[in-house]
């Protein structure tokens, strides 16, 4: 269980996957025309590195999730995990929507075991006592354990979001793509869901690609920004945030490098 986890492993072990994004331009067909979206995107996430794409609002940025996630293929370029090509979904590519997408009538513990039951894992008996394992330490991650056999309406959001994370963790991914996963909580469960959220990456050590378009969110939990332009998106600058965890919201460097990031969005005003 400890290793299906890892939940005891250090910081930025270098377990999770790595991503390529090779001149990746992308495009919709809409009533006929083409609305690009993408435009020569090229990044890289290391193994075990915490990654936000920061940009306005409709610029592209969950666009390039559902390409790394392969949920989509892109019009032009390639996409790789750890040097395969990225083809299609794969469960160590784990994608957390805005929306927790619980289904109603599961409780929490049988809405975070879909994803093994799903791949089958509920047979032989045996795979049931690992599945059930697996999904005792996800509730234990994100501290659900005492609501495991509740149901949806009975969670708050910050709960059911959390829930949502543990239906990914679950899976033991390389990755976790999250799509604005806080963007309608209220502020101060935001705030903690933010705190738990580089918790759990430091304790399992996948790699992190984040959507947001929150400048603060950006820099308090990830190693590196990229700074995302109007559609269609183009990489406008990286800033790599350096500070250690856990970060102070009024530290002076953090206060520095919003400044900064708003300067790079043309928001310096």
């Amino acid at each position: 269980m400890v290793s299906t986890l890892r939940a005891a492993a250090p910081a930025l072990r270098e377990e999770g996957a790595r991503i390529e994004v090779n001149h990746v331009s992308h495009a919709f067909a809409l009533k006929g025309d083409r609305l690009p979206v993408l435009d020569d995107i090229s990044l890289t996430v290391e193994p075990g590195e915490f990654v936000a794409l920061l940009g306005p609002s409709g610029c592209g940025k969950s666009t390039l999730l559902r390409l790394v996630a392969g949920l989509d293929a892109p019009s032009k370029g390639a996409l790789r995990a750890d040097g395969m090509p990225i083809e299609g979904p794969d469960p160590s590519r784990v994608v957390v929507f805005q929306d927790p997408t619980l289904f109603p009538w599961r409780t929490v513990r049988e809405n975070v075991g879909l994803g093994p039951q799903a791949q089958g894992a509920l047979r032989p008996k045996e795979a049931r006592r690992e599945v059930n394992a697996r999904i005792d330490a996800a509730l234990e991650l994100v501290g659900l354990s005492a609501f495991a056999d509740a149901h949806p309406h009975q969670l708050s959001g910050g709960m059911a979001q959390r829930a949502a994370l543990a239906r990914a963790l679950v899976n033991d991914p390389r990755l976790l793509v999250l799509d604005e996963p806080f963007g309608k909580l209220d502020s101060l469960t935001r705030i903690r869901m933010q705190g738990e959220l580089v918790r759990l990456w430091q304790r399992a050590s996948f790699s992190v690609l984040l959507v947001t378009h929150d400048v603060e969110e950006a820099l308090f939990v990830a190693n590196r920004v990229i700074v995302l332009s109007e559609r269609p998106a183009r990489i406008v600058s990286e800033v790599r945030n350096d500070l250690p965890y856990p970060r102070h919201r009024d530290d002076p460097k953090l206060v520095a490098l919003r400044r900064e990031v708003l300067a790079r969005l043309g928001l310096a005003a």
